[in-house]
């Protein structure tokens, strides 16, 4: 289910704060004993729209980090945040993982959970409630939660894509 209409962001006039998702230790035991490196899921966003998140692997913590971050500044997309909250409601699923989205009121927050709350926050959403369901890794429900926003639409982008006039859009 990928949206065409997605819109590819670059990063060069943009004031972009990251956060930190996940880190995992990861062991590879050879005949000379056992390596430790380090993978790191990084969500960045400008908190007006614009959100992407990369996967970043190294021996060290804060090259992981690093690298986590330039993945993601290559996958920024710009999603419609409308009076700080979502057009309409939006489910997806990758992997095991689950995710729902509605729009809620002025007030309301953002109510999500772990790595959801992360994605939501990056992207600039100040009012929404959110659901995951299945499997809780954070890998999934980042992929899951961004790809869920990409598929939102504006009013506006609808009317333009049908080709009709936005009063046809709410009125039939």
């Amino acid at each position: 289910m990928s949206n065409t209409n997605v819109k590819k962001v670059r990063t060069s006039d943009l004031e972009l704060k990251d956060r930190l998702v996940a880190i995992n230790r990861v062991t590879k035991v050879t005949k000379g004993g056992r390596t430790f490196s380090f993978s790191a899921i990084v969500v960045v966003g400008n908190e007006n729209g614009v959100v992407g998140y990369g996967l970043g692997k190294a021996s060290e913590v804060t090259s992981a980090i690093s690298k986590g971050i330039e993945d993601a500044k290559k996958n920024l997309v710009k999603i419609p945040v409308i009076n700080g909250t979502i057009p309409h409601k939006q489910e997806m699923r990758f992997g095991g993982s689950e995710v729902m989205i509605r729009p809620a009121a002025p007030g309301t927050g953002i109510i999500a959970g772990g790595a959801m709350r992360a994605v939501l926050e990056s992207a600039g959403i100040k009012n929404v409630l959110a659901k995951s369901k299945g499997s809780s890794n954070p890998h999934n429900l980042v992929k899951a939660t961004v790809s869920a926003l990409c598929e939102l639409r504006d009013a506006h982008s609808v009317a333009q894509l049908r080709g009709i006039s936005m009063t046809k859009v709410f009125n039939g």
